[in-house]
């Protein structure tokens, strides 16, 4: 379980709370209007926004003092985050060691990783010579080959067209199957797509996780203007 004991996240002089569990091995979508603090829920998890009150609890431990490196997490970000002057292979690379010059065993596993999301023989290129599904792609074979537990997605295939989008959605959940992801998305039907329960936000708060269909059919009802058409 990823468990929130009365935890708050504070990014400037905004704070988002958060009390409740995150089944591990499943898939949490994260909805709910800009602002509301979607991207502070994943990045206290990540440990990228810093954590004021609570516990935030994984397999027995509080991470919530740890620093980013020392937390069970890979992230997937909505610009993908891939430093531009070097090749897919030394992108991917830094999820295993810190050099732009990986040894021969490392870089066996990145190219095997490559071949998992799509991207054989494209190892030398860099991200301005690749398209925006590729550079997804390469982002996610990043994450994977992090091999944490936890998965947080922050809208890193928004920029696709649907089809592609849907493609990708399918591909990370498949390839990161056994781990506990969770997802932010403006589109329910993302969630519908691949995630077990959903997390609302509103502004401020985190509600807890409701299984997908529930909440698509009867969201809860702080989040009923959400839904509800213009």
């Amino acid at each position: 379980m990823l468990t929130f004991e009365g935890a708050a996240f504070r990014q400037g002089d905004f704070t988002l709370e958060a009390d409740f569990e995150i089944v591990a091995g499943g898939v949490t979508a994260v909805i709910g209007p800009s602002g509301a603090g979607k991207s502070t829920l994943l990045h206290g998890i990540a440990g990228f926004v810093p954590q004021v009150a609570g516990r935030l609890m994984w397999d027995g431990r509080n991470i919530a003092a740890a620093p980013p490196q020392d937390r069970p997490v890979s992230m997937l970000f909505q610009d993908n985050n891939l430093f531009p002057h070097l090749t897919v292979m030394q992108n991917v690379a830094l999820a295993l060691v810190p050099k732009v010059r990986p040894g021969r065993e490392v870089q066996d596993r990145v190219e095997d990783m490559l071949a998992r999301v799509g991207l054989q023989g494209l190892s030398a290129r860099k991200p301005a010579g690749l398209s925006g599904g590729q550079q997804s792609r390469v982002a996610l074979a990043r994450a994977l080959l992090q091999d944490r537990p936890v998965m947080l997605m922050d809208e890193p295939f928004s920029a696709l067209g649907p089809a592609l989008k849907d493609e990708m959605l399918d591909l990370s959940v498949s390839l990161a199957k056994g781990r506990t992801v969770v997802m932010i998305t403006h589109d329910p039907a993302d969630a519908g797509r691949i995630a077990d329960a959903v997390i609302g936000v509103v502004p401020g708060r985190a509600l807890s996780p409701v299984a997908t269909q529930t909440f698509l059919t009867d969201p809860p009802v702080e989040m009923r203007d959400y839904f509800s058409p213009l």
